[in-house]
């Protein structure tokens, strides 16, 4: 399996190439920066894998939620490359790449991995170890407010950045208090470990088809803060 995945969701911006077991990665943290860094990123990492495009199976990016630029950015990177080369394209949830990583860097069997959405609101999604390591979804992803979420039973690890900020409210609305990872975003590297399981199990899309996921189906902002020239909140 030779892969390449992308992510520009939130702050960080990433690269990775998976082949076979073995992954390579670019990462930088680069707030609005990601259109200038990630095509060069590209470019390393195939030379590094003496690799082309068109050499490879699949593609594969981090489809939201997060910023709604960054998102974008990460799905046009990826329809481009793929209306290219005819390759498939295979979407990962940038809040299950955000447990995966925590999976593979704690050793937790289960994570409720959670994003500043602003406004007020988190991205909110659980997830377990599957058999084969990987992070499965154990219900619906979602934006809602941190006192407002709820997890399924069992024992449960936080990860994402929304545990920085919201560690109190969403631990009272749980019921629980447990270990947390509040600095860790998403990785191109968990998205390609990610994307690699679901092309395995036949999970493809069309470039046509690699479209963002937006959880909110609308963001709105006061007409004073837009007559005033503030930009409306870059969440996805």
């Amino acid at each position: 399996m030779k892969l390449l995945a992308v992510d520009t969701a939130t702050d960080a911006c990433s690269a990775a190439v998976l082949v076979g077991d073995s992954v390579i990665e670019r990462y930088a943290l680069a707030p609005r920066d990601h259109a200038r860094r990630i095509l060069p990123m590209i470019d390393e990492l195939l030379a590094e894998a003496g690799l082309s495009l068109r050499g490879l199976d699949a593609l594969a990016f981090g489809r939201g939620p997060g910023a709604f630029t960054g998102v974008r950015i990460a799905a046009g990177v990826v329809q481009g490359l793929a209306l290219g080369t005819d390759l498939p394209v295979i979407a990962v949830s940038d809040l299950a790449a955000i447990a995966h990583g925590a999976m593979r860097r704690q050793g937790w069997p289960a994570v409720l991995a959670a994003m500043d959405a602003r406004m007020g609101e988190v991205y909110w999604g659980a997830f377990r170890r599957g058999p084969d390591g990987a992070a499965e979804a154990a219900g619906a992803e979602a934006a809602i407010a941190p006192r407002d979420v709820t997890a399924p039973p069992g024992d449960w690890y936080g990860a994402g950045s929304a545990w920085a900020v919201y560690a109190s409210e969403l631990r009272a609305a749980l019921g629980l208090d447990f270990e947390f990872e509040g600095d860790c975003l998403p990785q191109a590297a968990d998205v390609a470990r990610l994307a690699a399981r679901d092309f395995g199990r036949g999970v493809a899309l069309s470039a046509e088809e690699a479209l963002p996921i937006y959880l909110r189906d609308r963001v709105t902002w006061s007409r004073s803060s837009a007559t005033s020239g503030s930009a409306p909140p870059d969440m996805a």
